[in-house]
This record gives structure tokens, C-alpha cells and sequence, in this order.
């Protein structure tokens, strides 16, 4: 399933196999389709052009609307959205966090209130995997408690306890539906999550405990939720150690260029975050030069593209002008093109840290872009 195929320093060059999709390399980012589409306007084929792996979805979201059993009637999210590459779908946790003041925790798992309609639903381990097993996804996170940050310790520790016992109901369920006869992906992967807040001792002794339960893979939960940054750096640190060496690691909801390319330089394979499509959809555009933030007046008769390295159809088609003019007549084709230029960024980021890798200069890729890619350019 994992192949890692070298490392410099901690940094780690690998090829991942899953059922739909051939053999995915990594480092890799993820594109964020929540809903079964990335928000902007952009399709599955848009998806192939701008280089993507892997699709993200969440299980919450698609359990509400349109239903996973629908879903599941269908054919699978693969066939639903028209997507035959590996799909990972969050498990609901991460809503947990987000929608705190809908929620309420218990040992058997969560009731929520929708935030669509209000209508009461529960979720809990076994419910998560059914959900997700309906959906037919490459790799199903296990249900966890995302924690705010800065959190009380004694709060840290019995969340951690808890998410440790639904990874265990979690890794039940998820065995007896792939053995089923009519799973629609019997070959579906278990990631789990290490929870634990910015407590280094949580952190450690959660991940030690759920390594022991051998899943398919392990992420890192719970950060950028409000840490500073350098905070989150130091938990990646600790935590890797800890992480089984021959499973990847993915590290959840982040971040910026700057942000993959540090947590690389620590070990994590995986990565997904809203931040390109989301602030795409804002005028703020990631390059090679640094960001952009097109919606400024200076760029009004600007004639280039928002980046002469760039090969997207954006910059390969349209002047900074043209888009500032979209972005200010509140055109769709505006969100669509921005949307379409961050994520083809974003994965041509990870294309450059893997040959960057490959070439045995990561060392010297990160000198040259962490900190540029965190300006204004």
C-alpha cells in the first residue's frame, strides 16, 4: 500500500496505492471537494487538468445531502461526481470542532443538530464507517473529537481516551463491512487520527496507543485550529517519532505552501486544506513569486498573467486586468479562474517537493521557497 523510496532528513519521498486510481505519489495534496465538488465552479475533469491525486469529501456533509444511501444507490461517489481517482472522505470529526454549538458529545458518539434544517442526527464510530463504506471512498478517516485550541488538559485527555475507544469501534465496523459480500469498496483503507491538543504528553502516548491498532494509515488532527504556528511545527516534531514508519502520514487541514513545505521537512506525506479554493474565491492567488491579492487597484490595466511561471488556464489565457474586472462585476468566471489557478499551484507545489526529493536537494528547495511563498509578491 505504501512504498517509501527515500528520505532527506525527516523529509520523505513515497508512492501510495489504493483501489481506484493507480499508484498516487507523494508528498500529495488533496483537493477539498466537500460536497462531492470543489467550491468555485470546477468539475472532476477540471480536477485531472490542474494535476490533482486525490479528492477529499466529508462524510458529514454527504450524509445530510444528498444522502449516503443515495449515494450508495448510485454507484459510489467515484461514479456520482465522475471521478475515478482515489477519494479520501473526512469522517465527521473535524465537524465536531466546527460545529460546536450544534452538537452534543457522549460516550456512544455525537447528536447533532443539521445545520441545514435543524432535523436531529446522530453520529458515532460505527455510524461514521457505515456512512463512508455507503460512499465507497479509497480511505475512510476514523470518528475523532477535534479539540479547540488552547484547550483545558483534563478535557484534552478524556477526549483523547475517547477518540482512542471509537478508533477501536471504529477499526471493528470498518473490518466486518469490507468483509461483506455487497460492499461497494471492500478494499477501503482506515486512516486513524492522533488527537491530544498542543499537550505533548497526550500527543505521544495517543499516538503510541493508536499505532497499536495497525490501521492503514495515521494523521495528525486537531491543528491549525487556532495555535500559533510555530506551535503546531513543534507538535509535528514530537508526534513523528511516534508515527509507524512504513504507513503514511497525513496531516489534517493544512495549510499554507509555507505550512506543506515545513511539515514535509517533518515527515508528513499527506496534506488537504480549504485555503486555495477558498481564498481563490476572494482574489487572493498563491504563486511562485508569492500571493497576489488581484482585487488591489494597481492591477486594473495590468496586462500579465498573474504569474509568467505559471501554466494554468488562467495565466495561460487571461491578463490580471481581465480578472480584477470579473472579480469587481461579480462574474462566476471570476471564482472559477482563480479557483482553478490556486489549485493547479498547490499541486504543482507538490510535484516540485517530490522532485526536489527525488534529486536529493529538498534541503535547498526549502531555503528557496518557505518564506517566499509567504509573501506578497
Amino acid at each position: 500500500m505504501f512504498n517509501l523510496l527515500r528520505t532527506e532528513g525527516r523529509a520523505r519521498r513515497g508512492e501510495f496505492t489504493c483501489a481506484h486510481g493507480g499508484v498516487v505519489q507523494t508528498p500529495v495534496f488533496m483537493n477539498v471537494g466537500t460536497q462531492a465538488a470543489i467550491k468555485g465552479g470546477v468539475s472532476a475533469q477540471d480536477l485531472r487538468d490542474v494535476g490533482c491525486q486525490i479528492e477529499l469529501s466529508n462524510t458529514y456533509h454527504l450524509h445530510l445531502r444528498p444522502g449516503d444511501k443515495l449515494v450508495r444507490q448510485l454507484g459510489g461517489l467515484h461514479k456520482f461526481m465522475n471521478w475515478d481517482g482515489p477519494i479520501l472522505t473526512d469522517s465527521g470529526g473535524f465537524q465536531v470542532f466546527s460545529l460546536a454549538s450544534l452538537r452534543r458529545i457522549k460516550e456512544e458518539g455525537v447528536y447533532f443538530s443539521s445545520h441545514i434544517d435543524g432535523r436531529k442526527i446522530f453520529m458515532g464510530p460505527e455510524e461514521s464507517m457505515q456512512i463512508q463504506s455507503n460512499l465507497g471512498s479509497d480511505i475512510a478517516m476514523a470518528f475523532d473529537e477535534c479539540v479547540e485550541n488552547p484547550a483545558a488538559y483534563e478535557y484534552a485527555k478524556a477526549s483523547c481516551e475517547r477518540t482512542l475507544r471509537w478508533l477501536a469501534r471504529c477499526k471493528t465496523e470498518h473490518d466486518r463491512l469490507n468483509a461483506l459480500p455487497d460492499t461497494l469498496n471492500p478494499g477501503q483503507l482506515l486512516f486513524g487520527i492522533n488527537q491530544g491538543a498542543t499537550f505533548p504528553d497526550l500527543r505521544a502516548w495517543h499516538m503510541d496507543e493508536i499505532a497499536k491498532l495497525d490501521c492503514d494509515g495515521y494523521a495528525i488532527g486537531g491543528l491549525a485550529v487556532g495555535e500559533p504556528t510555530q506551535v503546531m511545527y513543534d507538535i509535528i516534531e514530537m508526534v513523528e517519532p511516534h508515527m509507524p514508519a512504513d504507513k503514511p502520514r497525513y496531516l489534517m487541514g493544512v495549510g499554507t505552501p509555507s505550512n506543506i513545505i515545513e511539515a514535509v521537512a517533518r515527515g508528513v506525506d499527506f496534506f488537504d486544506c480549504v485555503m486555495p479554493s477558498r481564498n481563490g474565491r476572494h482574489g487572493k492567488l498563491f504563486t511562485w513569486e508569492g500571493t497576489v491579492n488581484i482585487l488591489n487597484e494597481k492591477y486594473s490595466a495590468d496586462t500579465r498573467p498573474v504569474s509568467e511561471s505559471c501554466g494554468c488556464p488562467l495565466c495561460r489565457n487571461y491578463s490580471r486586468a481581465y480578472l480584477r474586472h470579473l472579480f469587481k462585476a461579480d462574474e462566476v468566471l471570476a471564482l472559477r479562474l482563480a479557483v482553478l489557478h490556486n489549485l493547479y499551484f498547490y499541486n504543482e507545489l507538490a510535484a516540485h517537493i517530490r522532485q526536489a526529493l527525488d534529486e536529493g536537494r529538498f534541503a535547498e528547495f526549502r531555503s528557496q521557497y518557505s518564506e517566499q511563498l509567504a509573501k506578497r509578491a
